[in-house]
């Protein structure tokens, strides 16, 4: 193998995250847009687990994880200084708490034991965490983009998305604007056009 390969899937948050890192980061790769029900054998081959992302190394060296690849690529070449701030702990919540919420409002028929509105409610309760770090500052680590938002962002524009007329008008305006401000960025538009 002579250069890197990222398996991927356009929409998933994870994905995401690990594309907008690897370009911030200059990474030379390419990129295998994969069909969820047709996995290519080679991305199964590299990771049995069968989910995206997968960075397959020139070295052909395997990395599974979106966070994980974040930080390969950052570790390489970090020009505005992602890495500084530590926001591990709000990245653990996204990536634990507030996924499990966003999943079970974003497919609130598979889980009848509660109406929609009632995981969108426990979901909000991160969302005013946010809101209120935002309040303070323009992005979540300080005056600057960070490892933080980025890590973030698509997973806050895919509890957006389940009913955008509630965020919309819900009491997050400083939410609002970070989230509009990523989506509008070079960064966020370029991984997202579709090959």
């Amino acid at each position: 193998m002579t250069e890197h390969v990222l398996y991927s899937f356009r929409r998933c948050p994870y994905a995401m995250r690990a594309r907008m890192a690897l370009r911030y980061s200059g990474v030379p790769l390419s990129i295998v847009e994969v069909s969820l029900k047709a996995k290519p054998e080679q991305m199964l081959a590299a990771s049995p687990k069968g989910t995206v992302p997968v960075l397959v190394c020139a070295d052909g060296s395997v990395i599974e994880q979106s966070l994980d690849i974040m930080h390969w690529a950052l570790a390489r070449h970090d020009p505005d200084n992602w890495l500084q701030p530590d926001c591990n702990e709000l990245i653990e919540a996204n990536d634990t708490t507030f996924k499990v919420l966003l999943d079970r409002y974003k497919y609130a028929i598979r889980y009848p034991e509660h109406p929609m509105a009632f995981y969108r409610a426990q979901g909000a309760e991160f969302l005013q965490r946010l809101e209120d770090v935002l309040t303070r500052s323009p992005y979540l680590a300080g005056p600057a983009l960070s490892l933080a938002d980025v890590a973030l962002a698509p997973f806050v524009r895919q509890f957006a998305h389940v009913d955008r007329d509630w965020f919309a008008q819900a009491p997050y305006p400083h939410l609002n604007a970070w989230l509009e401000r990523f989506l509008a960025s070079e960064l966020f538009s370029s991984v997202m056009r579709k090959p």
